[in-house]
C-alpha cells in the first residue's frame, strides 16, 4: 500500500531502526526491491531520481510503482530523489502519483534554499506529500547529481535547526562524510559521528544517510571477475550505517549497490551462457543478486518484520 514518507519515518523513530530506499530505474529492479520487502516482512521507500525519469519517464515509473504498491499490505513510499529542479519536483507533487518529495537545494545559499523549499513544502502539505530537504553538499557523483571534493560542505548541527523550524520539512538529508557513487573512501568509512549526533539532538525531524551503498565484497568480487573494473571501489561500512542509525538517522539511501548487483548478475550469466538471447533469462540473475543486496540492507537497518 502506498503511504507518505512521514508515516513510515514516524514509526522508524519510535522502534529507532531505519528504513531503505532504493532507487529504480527499470521494471526488474522494482521486482527485486518489492520481493525483498515481501520477505522480510519490512516497508521500503522506492525511489526515482532525475536521470531515472529522463531514462524511463515519470508516468512510466510511477505506473510501475503504484501497481507494485497495489499489489502489497508492506507500507511503499512512491518518492522523487535529488529533485534539484524546482519545476520538476513541483511537477511530481502536482501530477499526485509521488507520495514524497526530495527537494535538493543543497548547491543553493542558504537563505534560497530556505525560500525554494517553503515554497514546495507549502504546495506538497496541501496535498498530503512528504517533503524531504537537504543542507551539506555531499561528494560524489549519482545521476545528475555531482559534487567536487573541494565544494563539499558538511552540515552544521545549528543552521540545520534553523532551517528545519523555517521550511517546515519532513525529513532532513545530511552530510556527514558520505558520498554518492562507487567510489567513496580510499579506506575505512570516515563519518562525522560526532556531527551527526549533535544535528539529531538539535533537529526535530527524521535524518536521512544519502551515498550510504556499501559496495558489498561478494558482489564486487563478481563484477571483477568478469570483467568490471572496480577494483578500488570502496563504499560505507555496515558498521558505519548501524551507528549513525542508532545516531538518530531514518532513511538510508542504496543506489549504488544495486548497480553492482545488476551488473554483476548479467555479466556473469552472459559469459557462462552465451548461447542465450532471451533478456529474460538475462535478467533474472541480476533481479535475484539485487533482491539479495535489498534483504541484506532490510536487515542491516533493523527493519525486518516493521510492516
Amino acid at each position: 500500500m502506498l503511504v507518505t514518507l512521514t508515516h513510515v519515518l514516524a514509526k522508524a523513530d519510535r522502534g529507532r531502526y531505519a528504513v531503505g530506499a532504493f532507487n529504480v530505474n527499470n521494471l526488474e529492479t522494482l521486482q527485486a526491491i518489492m520481493d525483498a520487502s515481501e520477505s522480510e516482512r519490512a516497508p521500503v521507500i522506492v525511489q526515482t531520481s532525475e536521470g531515472a525519469i529522463e531514462y524511463a519517464g515519470m508516468e512510466e515509473l510511477a505506473a510501475l510503482a503504484h501497481i507494485a504498491a497495489k499489489k502489497t499490505k508492506r507500507p511503499v513510499v512512491f518518492h522523487l530523489d535529488h529533485g534539484k529542479n524546482f519545476d520538476l519536483v513541483m511537477e511530481a507533487i502536482q501530477n499526485g502519483w509521488y507520495t514524497s518529495v526530495m527537494f535538493d537545494g543543497s548547491s543553493l545559499p542558504f537563505k534560497e534554499n530556505v525560500r525554494q523549499t517553503k515554497k514546495i513544502v507549502a504546495v506538497a502539505h496541501k496535498r498530503r506529500i512528504s517533503v524531504e530537504a537537504e543542507l551539506g553538499a555531499i561528494a560524489g557523483i549519482e545521476d545528475f547529481v555531482s559534487v567536487e571534493e573541494r565544494d563539499a560542505q558538511l552540515t552544521d548541527p545549528k543552521q540545520a535547526a534553523q532551517f528545519v523550524r523555517q521550511t517546515h520539512c519532513d525529513a532532513l538529508a545530511v552530510a556527514v562524510g558520505t558520498k554518492h557513487g562507487a567510489y567513496k573512501f580510499k579506506g575505512e568509512s570516515r563519518l562525522d559521528f560526532g556531527r551527526l549526533k549533535e544535528i539529531a539532538e538539535r533537529v526535530s525531524v527524521p535524518l536521512v544517510l544519502h551515498g550510504a551503498s556499501g559496495v558489498p565484497a561478494n558482489i564486487k568480487k563478481i563484477c571483477t571477475k568478469y570483467g568490471c573494473e572496480i577494483s578500488s571501489a570502496k563504499g560505507v561500512s555496515d558498521s558505519a550505517v548501524r551507528k549513525a542509525v542508532m545516531l538518530g538517522v531514518r532513511k538510508v539511501n542504496v543506489d549504488t549497490d544495486l548497480r553492482l548487483a545488476f551488473d554483476a548478475g548479467i555479466r556473469k550469466f552472459l559469459k557462462e551462457r552465451p548461447e542465450v538471447i532471451d533478456p529474460r533469462e538475462i535478467l533474472k540473475p541480476a533481479k535475484e543478486l539485487m533482491m539479495k543486496v535489498v534483504r541484506q540492507k532490510i536487515k542491516m537497518l533493523g527493519c525486518v518484520g516493521k510492516a
